[in-house]
């Protein structure tokens, strides 16, 4: 199906340039449409803040294929269709008893798109969300379908699963499952930042889950604990801990705006699914209103760029909607923001006036990157793009494979080319 008029993405701050935005409703549809295109990128929710998903050629938009769950009979795998959003996966996989190790903070993005730019949720334990890919079924540039699998192409998937949408419109992915597990969320108001980088093992191994909400200059720090309720949590639930205090009610990220958006808190024990992320499926953002960047960096680096940060306090508050801390355990894969490295991430959400914004950022990465801090490729950032790639030692090889799937280039866009030049 061929649609018309300019999309844009979640936030509103990019209006794709596509000739032509397609909707097919088959795999067959779809690979006839790359076949025939020129050039061709895939869109999932348009939750990035930068033009990865951008094209001048064809945009393909994959949430009107036919939803696929199909749960292998020892349970440890399920097959989805890419375009499913997380949401929609997940209330597939509760009824029949299985669950995803970790989500992100919003249940609304596609499982291609959040694979494919590294998203990630929180948790010492828990990798980001492309770790668990044990598969992928991936439309080439002739409109050739290929499979990889964990167990026939290891290497070639610990490529593929974080791939910016360089090597093919991906039509399906193969997910580690495991059986489903309650979680219980508690919420505590006014954490020390001293406290938070002296005591960063003890704050971030306290649940399954967990996050920092700061504005990096008030002095404090709102802590959300994410415990399941078949393992040790907090060492006292809804008691003081650490300097902070449990909230007297329940708690948006942002500060002032409506907690009724957000997951069940207070202790309240739940399925995965509904206390995992921040928000709830039920509740569908319509447009961002804001920008949004995330640095990611080796774990130990933690307290060295907390300081840097509270120094940095008064400029960054300024256009600073909140920022987030978060961990994620090392993976294997090429492109990802935890490759080899334990890993705590900075996000950053901020006011929609892009040139002031760029400003601070360009500060903060200023002080970060010496750290080894790498940015979320789906994100804005002020670094250029071969300093970027310089971080990932696995980078030729995957220019190396964008050459392998694609060597015309047809999923190639600029934001491609300035990473991973030709010839």
């Amino acid at each position: 199906m061929l649609t018309t008029g300019a999309p844009t993405n979640w936030a509103g701050n990019i209006t794709f340039g596509a000739a032509r935005v397609h909707r097919p409703t088959s795999v067959d549809e779809l690979r006839r449409i790359v076949g025939s295109a020129e050039r061709v990128r895939a869109l999932g929710t348009g939750h990035s803040f930068n033009r990865i998903a951008d094209t001048s050629g064809d945009l393909i938009r994959l949430d009107r294929l036919p939803q696929r769950v199909e749960i292998d009979p020892d349970g440890s795998r399920v097959t989805v269709a890419a375009g499913m959003r997380y949401a929609q996966v997940a209330e597939a996989l509760q009824p029949a008893g299985h669950a995803l190790a970790n989500l992100a903070s919003l249940p609304h993005i596609t499982v291609a798109g959040a694979c494919a730019t590294g998203t990630h949720g929180s948790g010492v334990a828990q990798r980001g969300l492309a770790a668990s890919v044990a598969g992928l079924e991936i439309v080439g540039p002739e409109g050739d379908l290929t499979r990889l699998s964990r167990e026939a192409d290891a290497d070639r998937l610990a490529g593929a699963a974080v791939s910016l949408g360089g090597l093919g419109v991906v039509t399906a992915v193969t997910l580690d499952i495991e059986p489903s597990f309650e979680v219980a969320q508690w919420v505590y108001d006014g954490l020390p930042l001293d406290r938070l980088a002296d005591s960063f093992d003890e704050v971030f191994g306290a649940a399954y889950s967990v996050s920092v909400f700061t504005d990096w200059h008030a002095g404090d720090g709102v802590v959300w604990l994410k415990c399941r309720t078949d393992r040790p949590g907090p060492p006292r639930p809804g008691q003081p801990w650490l300097g902070a205090r449990p909230a007297d009610g329940p708690r948006h990220p942002v500060p002032g705006m409506p907690p009724s958006h957000c997951t069940a808190q207070a202790g309240v024990p739940g399925p995965w699914h509904e206390r995992l992320p921040h928000f709830r499926p039920d509740f569908t953002p319509s447009s961002g209103e804001e920008l949004q960047s995330e640095l990611i960096l080796p774990r130990g680096a933690a307290p060295e760029a907390f300081a840097a940060l509270r120094r940095l306090g008064d400029r960054i508050a300024p256009v600073l909607l909140v920022s987030e801390v978060r961990t994620i355990a090392a993976d294997g894969l090429w492109l990802s923001p935890a490759y080899g490295r334990d890993s705590v991430a900075l996000h950053f959400t901020w006011v929609p006036d892009r040139a002031a914004v760029l400003e601070v950022v360009a500060a903060i990465e200023e002080e970060l990157l010496p750290l080894g801090a790498r940015p979320h490729w789906g994100k804005l950032t002020a670094a250029a793009p071969a300093d970027v790639v310089a971080r990932y030692e696995r980078a030729a090889d995957f220019g190396r494979l964008l050459g392998e799937f694609d060597p015309a280039g047809k999923f190639r866009n600029p934001y491609l080319d300035r990473l991973f030049p030709t010839g």
